[in-house]
């Protein structure tokens, strides 16, 4: 089973920018055959979806809110998946959690388990 780590989090100021990262302990040929996802979760609230990217890095998708702020990204050399968040908002404040999708647009089944996410916290 693939394990998943991210990394990255952190405690910034509204506008500040954060880099995630998230590893995956997959042979290369596993993870580079998936698309993959970005996650977020709030105490209280459902996990909701942030970004998509094919299994190539050529096609990325992000739900409306984070759309011109964030970038989705991956190297699949490094197994390892990236999310750049820019303009930061106190609303994207969350843990943080990636995971792989059947197809970057469809995030309504994640395939590996979960990690333990990293916490992004944003100050007004």
């Amino acid at each position: 089973q693939v394990q998943l780590a991210e990394s990255g989090g952190g405690l910034v100021q509204a506008g500040g920018s954060l880099r995630l990262s998230c590893a995956a302990s997959a042979s290369g040929r596993t993870f580079n055959t998936y698309a993959m996802g970005w996650f977020r979760q709030v105490p209280g609230k459902e996990r909701e979806f942030v970004a998509g990217i094919s299994w190539n890095g050529r096609n990325t998708y992000y739900t409306d809110s984070v759309k011109g702020r964030f970038t989705i990204s991956r190297d699949n050399a490094k197994n390892t998946v990236y999310l750049q968040m820019n303009s930061l908002k106190p609303e994207d404040t969350a843990v943080y959690y990636c995971n792989a999708l059947n197809y970057y647009t469809d995030y309504s089944h994640t395939l590996w388990y979960w990690g333990q996410g990293t916490q992004v916290t944003v100050s007004s």
